[in-house]
């Protein structure tokens, strides 16, 4: 039997021209879409003291020597956002990066261990502007690519049709009858109320935490029904799940942040960024606890950050997920035939 053929084999990659075209089509338009909104594009650090600080996110680690012969450790970025945010603390005040991104532990159809990440940031500003500014961006890409269905395993999705605005509480009513919010305390979660909640849809071991829980629900009876027909605004989610989002100031239960859906696959997250230096400590070490007991490691924090969280305006964020994107509007099946160069030794 012959060995699989590389990506770089002539007839494979005649296979993804047409996708890698419609790519570069998508990069010019949003360029000029940001430019004409006043963004200034900016290219940040991938090497980072602190690559994040999320339980379940996990980067790749690398080590550097200084002109005194010092080996320090550094981390490849899971996200611009702590660059981002020392931007907006240093006076930039609407910013956008095409940045590239890696995640230890991700591969399949829609994840790569090497992605681009659209980010962009507009201070004094609130995150339903930003929420406007991501569906603005998916259209835009439909238009330039020339469709106006998205489809995925099955699901389709008119990404020109007025999306829909949906609450977490409301859809885990509406999928699974849980009342999420009354499983929360002010902003402190209580997992045995979730759990005694959830046990009818998912399968909850003496070891998950609340955020477990949920976490299930929502990737087993929510993700797949969202962004059905149109797209999927998901928005207001549980304070305990929005470390980098400011509480809603109605109810501290939730907080200012949002996803974009297609077709049951997730193209955006954003936030009302929490600008409380204190609080922000207090949830980066919680996170990094959790992320050593279940993983025996941790992240340091990024001083420089935190100092930024203190000094930055009120803002608000958004994270795309740029190679989904174009693999949707592109009517590719898998994320990998949209990027130029697959991952090193993948051979898919």
């Amino acid at each position: 039997m012959n060995a699989q053929r590389p990506w770089w084999d002539p007839s494979k990659h005649l296979d993804r021209q047409p996708f890698l075209q419609v790519r570069g089509r998508i990069t010019r338009a949003v360029r000029l879409w940001f430019e004409s909104k006043g963004f200034c594009e900016v290219e940040t650090g991938i090497l980072q003291v602190s690559p994040g600080n999320e339980t379940h996110l996990h980067a790749p680690r690398t080590e550097i020597v200084s002109a005194e012969g010092e080996r320090l450790t550094r981390y490849l970025r899971t996200s611009p956002e702590f660059a981002c945010k020392k931007l907006l603390a240093a006076g930039e005040d609407r910013i956008v990066e095409f940045a590239r991104v890696f995640r230890d532990r991700e591969r399949g159809d829609l994840h790569l261990p090497e992605f681009t990440m659209l980010e962009w940031y507009r201070a004094h500003t609130p995150y339903r502007t930003v929420i406007a500014d991501g569906i603005a961006v998916i259209a835009l890409a439909a238009r330039t690519a020339g469709t106006r269905t998205f489809s995925f395993r099955g699901r389709i999705a008119d990404p020109l049709a007025d999306p829909e605005m949906l609450s977490v509480a409301a859809a885990f009513d509406r999928f699974t009858a849980i009342d999420l919010l009354a499983t929360i305390d002010g902003s402190q979660p209580d997992r045995a109320a979730l759990a005694a909640a959830a046990r009818r849809w998912v399968r909850v071991t003496d070891d998950d935490t609340w955020s477990d829980i949920f976490s299930k629900v929502l990737v087993e009876h929510i993700e797949p029904n969202l962004g059905q027909g149109r797209l999927t605004v998901l928005h207001d989610y549980p304070a305990p799940e929005a470390a980098l989002a400011r509480a809603k100031a109605d109810d501290p239960r939730v907080a200012e942040r949002f996803e974009v859906y297609a077709c049951g696959v997730e193209l955006a997250n954003g936030f009302g960024e929490l600008t409380d230096a204190v609080e922000q400590r207090a949830r980066f070490t919680a996170a990094m606890d959790e992320k050593q007991r279940r993983y025996g490691e941790r992240y340091p924090l990024d001083e420089e950050f935190l100092a930024a969280v203190a000094a930055m305006p009120e803002a608000s964020g958004v994270a795309l997920g740029f190679d989904r994107l174009v693999m949707l509007a592109a009517g590719a099946t898998r994320i990998d035939q949209v990027v130029w160069t697959p991952p090193a030794g993948d051979r898919a």
